[in-house]
């Protein structure tokens, strides 16, 4: 009943995505089709190519989506260029497969048969090959076409949309019935592609390779192509209105954030701000990933606004070393971006997001741990879970390690949410958290006070390109507005409205916008 509830609660939401993935799957395996029928036709003829462009495919589908999908980030931005090249690829084996074994397992007397009446290779092609291995054909397109709705989940990743967002967005606030509302609709719109190229399956099958038997209502071929035509009759109408809600006039610009609950909440709080302040409609792309992808999406011109954090623009972006003054810090970072990547940084927003570790009170009680110097004397006795990305940065846990120094027992990084919930199982002692994480309210957790003041300051900063005051000046004073209701305990107490009471986003910052009378 509870999931009946969030289902009718979400609905557009889920109603909204659920459009952009049929879109985003229907456009990579089309093009799928145009690329591997042919390569799979141009291998049955030239033979000595067969292997070498299977086994491209095989490797192809051997490497990490996710993988696959980082390398296409720095040629193809962000958005759906990337999501559906990613699909594509990963969609050829089986249609290129197929192909070529459908043609190749036609009888070679039939061949000779039809060159014999005078019939030239192309229609020899046309004519009986084609036709005949149809069948095998439509057999992996419906492998691809299936594989294709779970694989476009991370389509959300570079902000393409689709119903990944739902379920990414579900496992890192741990909500169970927003997986669900993401998970569930990509189930069903996975039968409903194996179902719907069923049935052209058997339309395009020759009569004589049909089985034999008793015909179901009517004709079937009549009735299944009734079906097939108001299948794709509702296709082209939910293309259209979807179409017609996202046509957007006039002035606009885009609004990029990385994948947690904080860089949501104030994405939707610049947008809603911005859209009720001025003419200017805003698009977003929201659950980016890390820092990097949203960075370079701002370089590469896909997006005109993010909000990043000063530790991590001077420590990863700029590779300086740790550094505790927060003036120094933001000026630098400033100066430096203007000068490498003609980037730069409007006022912070009021609040430091900064990294601390964290344990339970048990934890805490058994080791007597109050700072990081504590925690550092009995580490090796404890295992850490931190994040991928703070074990990646060397102003994060290797710079940690050396200036306190750290030994854990045991360390398993694992991204979001998950690291609270092995926090919580005792299958980890101690996790990295930031400062604002509504999940160290939910979860009742310590911080350990940095004692030494290793970690940078964090200060929450919008990132924009020079160009940016010349293009949207009107926009300025709404973010200055804006900083003056935030705060580092409001952040955290916004965080948590999502991360344990089930609140969207979006009506987190809505409510909060009214609340001040932003709105």
């Amino acid at each position: 009943m509870e999931l009946i509830n969030y289902f009718i609660d979400n609905s557009s939401q889920i109603l909204s995505l659920l459009l952009e993935h049929i879109e985003l799957t229907v456009m990579a395996v089309g093009l799928a089709i145009l690329i591997g029928v042919p390569i799979g036709i141009f291998i049955s003829y030239v033979k000595k190519l067969g292997k070498p462009i299977l086994g491209l495919a095989n490797v192809m589908q051997a490497i990490p989506s996710m993988a696959l999908l980082g390398f296409a980030i720095p040629f193809l931005g962000i958005g759906t260029l990337p999501a559906i090249v990613m699909v594509v690829l990963y969609s050829l084996l089986p249609i290129i497969k197929n192909t070529y074994t459908g043609i190749n397992s036609i009888q070679e007397q039939m061949i000779e048969s039809a060159t014999g009446i005078g019939l030239t290779r192309a229609q020899i092609l046309m004519k009986i090959q084609i036709p005949l291995a149809l069948p095998v054909i439509m057999a992996g397109v419906r492998i691809s076409a299936v594989s294709a709705v779970g694989l476009m989940t991370l389509a959300a990743f570079v902000g393409a949309g689709g119903l990944g967002y739902l379920v990414y967005a579900g496992i890192r606030s741990i909500n169970n019935l927003q997986i669900l509302a993401g998970a569930i609709p990509a189930c069903l719109l996975a039968l409903f592609m194996d179902y719907t190229l069923g049935i052209v399956e058997r339309l395009v099958t020759p009569k004589n390779k049909k089985p034999s038997g008793h015909v179901p209502f009517f004709k079937r071929d009549s009735v299944q192509k009734i079906i097939l035509f108001f299948i794709l009759l509702l296709f082209a109408s939910l293309f259209a209105l979807n179409f017609i809600q996202n046509k957007k006039i006039g002035k606009q610009m885009t609004i990029g954030s990385m994948d947690f609950t904080e860089q949501e909440i104030l994405s939707y709080m610049m947008k809603t701000l911005i859209e009720d302040r001025t003419d200017i409609t805003v698009n977003q792309k929201l659950s980016l990933g890390s820092s990097s992808i949203v960075f370079n999406a701002l370089k590469e011109g896909n997006i005109d606004l993010y909000i990043d954090y000063t530790g991590t623009l001077y420590g990863s972006v700029l590779k300086h070393e740790p550094n505790s003054d927060v003036s120094e810090v933001y000026q630098i970072s400033n100066k430096e971006l203007q000068e490498k990547y003609q980037l730069h940084l409007l006022n912070d927003l009021n609040f430091n997001n900064t990294y601390t570790l964290a344990v339970t009170k048990e934890t805490k009680e058994k080791y007597q741990l109050q700072t990081i110097s504590d925690l550092s004397a009995v580490s090796n006795e404890l295992v850490f879970s931190p994040t991928l990305t703070f074990m990646e940065r060397n102003d994060c846990y290797v710079g940690l390690s050396k200036a306190y120094p750290i030994a854990f027992k045991d360390v398993i990084a694992m991204d979001g949410a998950p690291r609270y919930l092995a926090l919580m199982n005792g299958e980890s002692d101690v996790i990295d958290a930031f400062s604002t994480d509504g999940l160290l309210k939910k979860y009742d957790l310590v911080v350990l006070e940095d004692d030494k003041n290793y970690f940078l300051p964090y200060q929450a900063v919008p990132v924009v390109s020079d160009s940016f005051e010349e293009e949207y000046g009107e926009v300025l004073p709404i973010l200055e507005e804006l900083r003056e209701h935030l705060n580092d305990e409001v952040m955290r107490n916004l965080n948590y409205e999502v991360d344990e009471n089930g609140k969207t986003p979006q009506e987190v910052a809505e409510k909060f916008l009214s609340e001040q009378n932003l709105i």
